[in-house]
């Protein structure tokens, strides 16, 4: 069975600052349990880099679709 691809995610913080990063699925899960705490900090292990995030400053997580998009708009 092959691997599935890394999804891409998008991770907004206080202040305004977003972070984009591609995670595997199991990564992206671990992330939002840990995201339950809302305390400490926490170790992302992207595609390309390992991310520390300060979870009490996370205020979203955007997880993008794989779907196929043809044309423009939604």
């Amino acid at each position: 069975m092959a691997t599935p691809k890394p999804q891409r995610i998008s991770i907004g913080f206080t202040g305004g600052q977003v972070l984009a990063a591609r995670l595997q699925v199991a990564e992206r899960e671990a992330l939002e349990t840990a995201l339950e705490s809302r305390n400490g900090w926490y170790k992302l292990d992207c595609e390309d880099a390992i991310v520390r995030l300060d979870l009490a400053q996370v205020v979203f997580v955007r997880t993008e679709s794989d779907e196929p998009r043809v044309g423009f708009g939604a």
